[in-house]
């Protein structure tokens, strides 16, 4: 399938997703939200695929919106005067033009099956930096810039960065860097823990692989996939009765699925041979993410 603002390219089961506007760092477009949803949509079927990789093209990641289009440059119809009601379906058609592209964008990374790794090259500004607070790790490389700049140009913060980002640096944190809009550098972005690490620009990629070979190589696709969604989900319930449950549904179908396998390898001394797929999981998942929506 052809795109017009990506590139795919899979690799021993790591897809690695790059940006592809070079000439224009980057700069998101609708149609390249357009393009990331249906990727991690798309994802959740393809059994090809046990990890994710985002990266950008040329010397940067994204550096945010792309301002020089005509109209509205968020792609929103300004005719439109909506509230809180006309959100409640967010699959109606009549608020296409209302809802913000990044938020599409972060929760279909949200819902993907598999672990999702920023490989922050360079600048990543606006949407560039908070498209990568629903993925599961972000490295850096020395060239890499990261700025929640919302501040600076009136709007406010979106693609749900302010459900993220307080769960990645704390409330405290997370209110200053959102209303401070600094430009961090490489190094700060570490200590600001919004970035695993720094690596050499060659090394990124590399890095990146390695950590995708760590948390998804021999391992069950479906327990992949559950614990995944379990951590990003359970964590937001009001009492861990709630967690308790899925945890649950959960354990129950794994062990009687390549858990089984799991156990069989571990008594043998011998790698495991796992054959349950990330996407046929229990048929409580679907259920479960139903409910949270």
């Amino acid at each position: 399938m052809s795109y017009e603002t990506l590139t795919h390219t899979l690799d021993d089961g790591v897809l690695t997703i790059t940006l592809d506007r070079p000439e224009q760092l980057n700069a998101f477009t609708v149609t390249m939200a357009d393009e990331l949803e249906r990727s991690f949509r798309e994802v959740n079927d393809n059994d090809d695929v046990r990890a994710v990789i985002v990266t950008g093209a040329g010397r940067a990641f994204c550096a945010g919106m792309d301002l020089s289009v005509g109209g509205n440059v968020f792609g929103l119809d300004e005719s439109k005067r909506p509230g809180l009601a006309d959100m409640d379906d967010l699959a109606d058609p009549r608020v296409a033009q209302v809802r913000d592209t990044g938020g599409r964008v972060t929760l279909a990374i949200h819902d993907c099956r598999k672990p999702v790794i920023a490989a922050i090259n360079g600048p990543a500004v606006g949407i560039g930096a908070t498209m990568t607070l629903a993925m599961d790790a972000r490295l850096v490389s020395q060239k890499a810039r990261f700025g929640l700049v919302f501040g600076r140009i009136g709007i406010v913060p979106e693609a749900a960065s302010t459900w993220f980002l307080p769960r990645i640096v704390g409330m405290a944190d997370a209110i200053d860097l959102m209303l401070s809009a600094d430009i961090l550098d490489a190094e700060q972005t570490v200590a600001r823990r919004l970035a695993n690490g720094v690596h050499g620009t060659d090394e990124l990629l590399g890095a990146a692989k390695e950590l995708a070979d760590r948390w998804t190589k021999g391992r069950s696709p479906v327990g992949v996939a559950l614990t995944r969604q379990m951590i990003r989900r359970n964590s937001a319930y009001e009492h861990p009765v709630e967690a308790h449950r899925v945890d649950s549904l959960a354990m129950f179908w794994t062990s009687v699925g390549d858990g089984k396998e799991g156990v069989a390898a571990f008594l043998g001394k011998r790698a495991p041979e796992y054959q349950g797929r990330a996407s046929q999981l229990p048929d409580f998942y679907d259920e479960w993410l139903s409910r949270g929506q």
